[in-house]
């Protein structure tokens, strides 16, 4: 999977906007999967992983307009990460008061001691990069042929080799190759523009 670029600052500026619903959209479907799947892998149950996530998108919200976008300071990914991690860790000391009136904070510490851990960032990061590749796919999926993304898929993806594809596919070689290159192109060209670089 290829290295995803940083959110781009006109997708930030337009979040500025409490109306451009095709932005906040746009951010939605990018950012909620992401937070969802990274505290659901941190043991939250799903009703609470959900509240966790409306509860940061209501923060991007209210945060929104005063949002600076400036690269020195660090990435807007970044700052969603210490978001997260803060709800996060409001979430467990709250289970933790519930679990020290039943004798269970034991768990609770060790819950968080994990939490915490400097694992944290790249876990984030990657977890970030599989959701924007799986969600720029889904999107562009209907622009090509089975043949084409069966290809595109085997090679890219699951890392077959060319010639094995080409012969169950029924296709040649340069043809299996030819496919990689345009859908790959294809979804860099998604990932951009969902990320807010509309300069192309």
């Amino acid at each position: 999977m290829p290295h995803m670029p940083p959110t781009q600052p006109s997708l930030l500026v337009r979040l500025k906007d409490a109306h451009d619903r095709e932005a906040w959209e746009r951010f939605v479907d990018l950012y909620a999967p992401l937070v969802f799947a990274f505290v659901r892998k941190r043991g939250l149950q799903e009703a609470d992983a959900a509240d966790l996530t409306q509860d940061v998108l209501r923060q991007v919200a209210l945060s929104a307009k005063s949002l600076v976008y400036d690269p020195k300071r660090g990435s807007f990914r970044s700052w969603l990460f210490t978001v997260v991690r803060n709800r996060m860790t409001d979430h467990w000391r709250a289970n933790g008061r519930r679990d020290a009136a039943t004798g269970d904070s034991s768990q609770w510490r060790a819950v968080t001691d994990g939490l915490l851990s400097t694992d944290d960032s790249a876990d984030w990061d990657a977890e970030y990069e599989r959701q924007l590749f799986h969600y720029a796919a889904r999107l562009i999926r209907v622009d090509f042929s089975n043949a084409t993304w069966n290809a595109f898929w085997q090679s890219a993806v699951e890392g077959r080799d060319g010639k094995t594809i080409a012969e169950e596919l029924g296709l040649s070689v340069a043809a299996v190759y030819l496919a990689k290159g345009r859908v790959m192109t294809r979804l860099k060209q998604q990932v951009k523009w969902l990320l807010g670089d509309d300069s192309e």
